[in-house]
């Protein structure tokens, strides 16, 4: 079953649960998946619907960020209870140690020799950790391990 499909299903279930926290978070997710279909004139892959989805996680982090700033924490609650749900369609995580070795397999499969290589190895990275990890630590350490010592 598709991701899509996966969460077609979940909002179905969500309308039978009558749970209107998930099902609201569930259509802002199908919202966004239409729009993109249109707008695009494509059908979605699980690729490009987890690219979606992790838009959609990282807005609710720069959220909850700023509403706790603002003193806003029963607003920062709905977006941590979004989070929640959102994150539930992200594959596993990969650890830091998992990351770092596809960096140094992705310098060594390019042949890359120093920074000026930086985008043909994050070119190489970004299709296959999409949604796996967090692409501005990968980008980080791209950084460390191409720059000279």
């Amino acid at each position: 079953m598709s991701l899509k499909d996966q969460i077609t299903e979940d909002m179905k279930a969500a309308m039978r649960a009558k749970d209107a926290g998930k099902l609201g978070t569930i259509r802002l997710i199908t919202a966004a998946m239409k729009q993109k279909e249109v707008d695009e004139r494509i059908e979605l892959t699980d690729t490009l619907v987890l690219g979606i989805i992790e838009k959609m996680i990282k807005q609710r982090k720069d959220s909850i960020s700023q509403f706790e700033a603002g003193g806003r924490q029963d607003l920062a609650d709905i977006e941590k209870a979004e989070l929640v749900i959102l994150s539930a369609y992200m594959p596993a995580g990969l650890t830091e140690d998992e990351v770092k070795a596809e960096v140094q397999a992705a310098i060594a499969a390019v042949g890359a020799a120093g920074p000026q290589d930086m985008g043909k190895v994050m070119g190489v990275l970004k299709p296959k950790l999409a949604g796996r990890a967090d692409m501005t630590v990968v980008s980080a350490l791209v950084k460390v391990a191409l720059t000279p010592a």
